[in-house]
């Protein structure tokens, strides 16, 4: 027979924190919430952070023991800042909390109890790579024929595992939400997986997400494992909880079930990461999960201008599904409103923003206080390019140098060979896209072709002995560098680009890449860039002169200089708004909203996907504090030189013209 003890406690705690004076009102009810489940809808700029540190803070204070407070972060830095904050507040071994993110925790707590589910607690983790070369061996054990067909790389195979895992879904429903193109392979695909699981548990190692997976499943399988963590974690808090997937949504819940002190913070209004998993429903729905929760709101701004946040305001009331709320500037007005700034071109827009740029520059604000966002990777294009010219230091956010991206350097190897049938690299390069060819065997081509006065014909001949057993991957090959190199009605490098992508390079991205559709969004734009010039060499050397031409500023950092030289208090952002979310810069300028493009076209015809491109809008306007500027190119030119008149984003006109300072540029 078990006997209770329950430990006597003083009725009054004396606080050595004032809260009240540390606070404000709307602060202070959330650090002081009662126990039980509490819901925090914390606008943009409102001092969540400080809320949820104070929280932790109290919770001590009050007598919790700091190892029995469950504190989930999405980032380990962001864990680390709180927890040192949380130090400085009350003077305690924050080490003993336990913080980090959903998968570091996981892996903490499954040295615990791994054996429950037939792994053992010095289990290993797969870094990438290593997950790949395990990946690549059930290609192998599982016999697929890569040669006669494309099949999915190991990395497109990893992301449909992790997508899978993490939405809950089944692998079929994935692939025919989001790819389409590999249906017919589904059976394959789910036998290479199911080997890879397979693997994995034989040689007691796990993956990133087998992290998640199996945290949750040996909490289910194991009524034991569910109550010693469940008993364990007395006071559970979850920061940006909007962000979480279904998988990470039920094992907090679990971890809650003991003792229902759950406290999750976050912002449905900035719930913008739907692609990669994360599910809206989450916060959405979790008054309805605990229907004793309380719903507390952080909704005093203490970042933008209070004309910036009547932009933000407005815009967000167009979504019909959501957890309503209105920021209040806790800061004066400046009396000047957003700018809405239409201009003749795409280049022109790139102009305005860089002369407005060293305008404001001038007037003394510091390069890393300005941002430039835009809502795909490709948008930053002519903007790298007149940053570059004006010798501009600048940081890219959103990934790499547009022109340093896999994508892109491979369509520019196909033209540079077009034009010059000796360039080693870019051959090697192209080689490589044919399936089964791998390092060794583009090495004996080229060493072929090196030798050869006509690398074109030699490579069609029929007894070509260099040539790998391809097939008609192959000739497919042949055929296009024949055409890129001798047909004149391809004679314009945006033709060649647009006859590449039609040639297969399309399919290729479709199997080796989750985000295929944004890279050939990419291919299209530098098509676009391409049909300003009448001959491919003329376009290859402008692009391989960018980073090394001065424009009259010779000891200026441009190009490569500037990821080397320049320093990040120098450097301009030119950032995603997926990038951007958490940060904020003083002046901040939106390019590309134009209809269409922001919100994308892809999203227009489903009304969830357009409440999240405006969840996105509404990110990128509270990024800024003192100015806030909207661009788009009135006319835009596709690759055959027929121009497109563009209208501003719907989420411009749907608010009052009132809202906004129009600008004419000259």
């Amino acid at each position: 027979m078990t006997k209770r003890y329950t430990i006597k406690r003083t009725e009054t705690v004396q606080f050595r924190i004032d809260y009240e004076k540390e606070l404000d009102a709307q602060q202070l009810e959330v650090v002081t919430a009662p126990n039980g489940p509490n819901l925090v809808i914390a606008g943009a700029g409102s001092g969540k952070t400080r809320a949820v540190t104070y929280r932790v803070a109290r919770l001590i204070e009050s007598g919790i023991a700091p190892d029995r407070i469950l504190l989930v972060t999405f980032t380990n830095r962001a864990a680390r800042e709180m927890l040192q904050r949380v130090d400085m507040l009350v003077k305690t071994d924050v080490r003993r909390i336990w913080g980090g993110t959903f998968h570091s925790i996981g892996n903490r707590l499954l040295r615990k109890c791994a054996e429950s589910i037939g792994y053992t607690s010095n289990f290993s983790i797969l870094d990438s790579e290593d997950a790949k070369d395990v990946m690549e061996a059930a290609i192998e054990t599982v016999c697929i024929d890569q040669k006669s067909r494309r099949f999915p790389k190991p990395g497109l195979l990893q992301e449909l595992h992790s997508l899978s895992i993490n939405k809950e879904m089944p692998l079929p429903e994935v692939i025919a939400a989001g790819f389409a193109d590999l249906i017919p392979l589904i059976d394959d695909i789910e036998k290479v997986l199911i080997n890879y699981s397979l693997r994995k548990q034989v040689a007691n190692s796990m993956d990133y997400d087998d992290l998640l997976f199996n945290w949750k499943r040996s909490m289910v399988q194991s009524p034991e494992v569910l109550a010693q963590f469940s008993t364990q974690f007395q006071h559970v808090l979850v920061d940006e909880y909007q962000d979480t997937n279904k998988i990470q949504s039920e094992i907090v819940d679990l971890l809650a079930s003991t003792h229902k002190n759950i406290m999750v913070v976050g912002d449905d209004a900035q719930s913008i990461y739907a692609w990669r998993g994360a599910n809206f429903e989450n916060i959405y729905r979790f008054t309805e999960r605990y229907p004793d929760a309380r719903t507390l709101r952080l909704e005093n701004n203490y970042r933008s201008r209070p004309e910036i946040l009547a932009v933000a305001n407005s815009s967000i009331l167009e979504n019909i599904k959501q957890l309503k709320k209105t920021l209040h500037a806790t800061r004066p007005g400046a009396g000047e409103k957003p700018a809405l700034v239409p201009l003749g071109s795409v280049d022109e827009q790139a102009a305005f923003v860089a002369s407005r740029i060293l305008e404001l520059h001038e007037q003394g604000c510091p390069l890393a206080d300005i941002a430039v966002l835009y809502r795909s990777h490709w948008q930053s294009l002519e903007l790298q390019l007149e940053m570059t010219r004006r010798g501009i230091p600048y940081s890219i956010r959103s990934g790499a140098r547009f022109f340093e991206q896999a994508h892109i350097k491979d369509l520019i190897a196909h033209l540079k060979i077009s034009i010059n049938p000796k360039d080693e690299s870019s051959w090697k390069r192209v080689l490589k896209l044919i399936p089964s060819v791998g390092k060794s065997t583009a090495t004996r081509i080229w060493d072929r072709v090196a030798a050869s006065d006509d690398p074109f014909t030699l490579i069609a001949r029929p007894d070509f002995t260099a040539k790998p057993r391809a097939g008609n991957a192959w000739q497919s090959f042949v055929e296009l560098m024949q055409q890129l190199h001798n047909a004149q009605s391809f004679s314009r490098p945006a033709s060649k680009i647009e006859l590449i992508l039609a040639s297969g390079y399309t399919e290729h991205l479709r199997t080796a890449y989750d985000n295929a559709d944004s890279r050939i969004e990419d291919l299209h734009q530098l098509a676009n860039y391409a049909a300003r010039f009448e001959e491919t060499e003329q376009f290859l050397s402008d692009l391989s002169l960018i980073g090394s031409e001065r424009f009259g500023k010779p000891d200026g950092p441009v190009g490569e200089d500037v990821e080397e030289t320049a320093e990040d208090s120098d450097r301009l952002v030119l950032t995603s708004i997926h990038q951007a979310k958490g940060l904020e810069w003083r002046a901040v300028f939106v390019v590309w909203t134009a209809d269409g493009k922001f919100p994308s076209a892809r999203t227009l015809k489903d009304q969830a996907a357009v409440e999240e491109e405006r969840r996105l809008f509404y990110v990128a306007i509270t990024r800024a504090k003192d100015e806030l500027y909207f661009c788009y190119p009135l006319i835009d030119n596709d690759y055959t030189r027929m121009s497109v008149i563009q209208r501003p984003s719907r989420f411009i006109t749907e608010l009052a013209p009132e809202l906004f300072e129009i600008w004419s540029v000259n």
